[in-house]
């Protein structure tokens, strides 16, 4: 059964097309600059064909045909027909109190994505305009929705509760969503499955380290607790984003002439590495070549992001009562030895070693055989994820 997995970004979608019998990927691309001249596709599939052309998608719905185009083609497709495509599985941000799972998409599902726009204005509108594209493209196919905030619905109502006025909490919903939802499932079930346990049975502490950082206690397969908030804004510092901050420093900013606009666009893009290192990056590869040229900005923006990632993890452990295994992934945690060498630095009273050769070589394991503790290193792969929720509420 053929799957195709849609993720609408606000200028953007990435496409996947999976067999999902073998969970074998047979083509990805992107279609970037929507509603722009530039407007421009990337694809490959499986046998190693890639492309790279201009086209034309002044919408959603063009940029999706575009895709199917390509899926098509007879050089470099990998389906005759649409008819090929079983089932589709949309990726959406926030799903609100109510989603706590994937879900099929019907008319109310999509009304709660709506209902969301105000929690996140950014990604839920066109997260619902990829449906709706798809849903004038493909008329017949089943399609779900698979929600980055499901997973923490598992979350205690003690640790997605924020010390406010519970009637006003109530009324603006509120509340500990958490994000990265379906990178931090997908890495809890493969890392059990590395160590030949079943989830229900570990304290697992998996931390999505890239552009935007998360880090998820979960405990026997369900979340204790998370550290992005109501927004993707708390918690750990980011690229751009500040992370945890005293809330009377908004204050300040407004009392001394920033306008709201002025103060969202500072903590969210003018912030984390980039604002401490003022370096004009938030990569962590020129991040680390400042560090190394010598930069002392550059060396406290990527201590200050080891500390508070280390403050998490010691956190979660307290609250797991425990840890089984600490689980990098993302850009920054599957391909920087060194951010991960310096956390586990921390980590010896929970009985874990590093291996550096097993570290330096990104291996599964990176800890010693002799570590009660497990370091472990797993890829990412949220499309793949979606299209096995997508495959079994299809087959249910």
């Amino acid at each position: 059964m053929k799957i195709l997995i849609i993720n609408a970004g606000s200028s953007s979608v990435k496409f996947t097309l999976f067999e999902s019998d073998d969970e074998k990927m047979l083509a990805k691309g992107l279609i970037e600059r929507i509603n722009t001249p530039d407007a421009a596709l990337k694809y490959s599939n499986s046998k190693g064909a890639k492309v790279e052309k201009k086209i034309r998608a002044n919408s959603y719905e063009a940029a999706i045909s575009e895709a199917c185009l390509a899926l098509m083609d007879r050089s470099f497709g990998v389906i005759g027909n649409l008819t090929e495509i079983a089932g589709i599985g949309h990726r959406v941000v926030h799903g609100g109190s109510e989603i706590s799972g994937s879900v099929k998409i019907t008319p109310q599902v999509k009304q709660m994505i709506l209902d969301c726009y105000s929690l996140a204005p950014i990604h839920n509108p066109p997260n619902r305009e990829g449906i709706e594209a798809c849903e004038n493209l493909f008329p017949n196919v089943p399609m779900v929705a698979v929600f980055d905030t499901a997973f923490h619905q598992t979350m205690p109502a003690h640790a997605y509760t924020y010390a406010i006025p519970a009637d006003i909490a109530a009324k603006h919903k509120i509340r500990r969503y958490g994000f990265h939802g379906t990178s931090h499932h997908y890495v809890a079930i493969t890392a059990a499955a590395a160590l030949k346990r079943d989830w229900s049975e570990l304290r697992l502490i998996t931390a999505h380290l890239g552009n935007g950082c998360s880090i998820t206690a979960v405990n026997r397969g369900k979340v204790a607790d998370t550290s992005m908030g109501l927004t993707p804004l708390e918690g750990l510092v980011m690229g751009t984003r500040c992370g945890d901050l005293d809330p009377a420093v908004v204050l300040f900013l407004r009392r001394i002439g920033y306008s709201l606009d002025e103060v969202d666009a500072l903590l969210n893009k003018k912030s984390g590495l980039l604002g401490i290192s003022g370096i004009g990056s938030s990569d962590m590869r020129d991040l680390l070549h400042a560090v190394d040229a010598g930069n002392p900005a550059a060396q406290l923006a990527l201590d200050v992001f080891v500390h508070r990632l280390v403050k998490y993890v010691g956190a979660y452990v307290a609250i797991l009562k425990g840890c089984d295994a600490v689980i990098f992934t993302g850009g920054i945690g599957e391909n920087v030895p060194r951010i991960r060498a310096a956390v586990c630095d921390h980590l010896g009273y929970l009985g874990l070693e590093l291996c550096p050769q097993r570290n330096k070589a990104n291996e599964l394991i990176i800890s010693t055989d002799a570590s009660t503790t497990r370091a472990m290193v797993v890829p990412t792969n949220e499309e793949l994820m979606i299209a096995r929720e997508t495959a079994r509420l299809l087959h249910s």
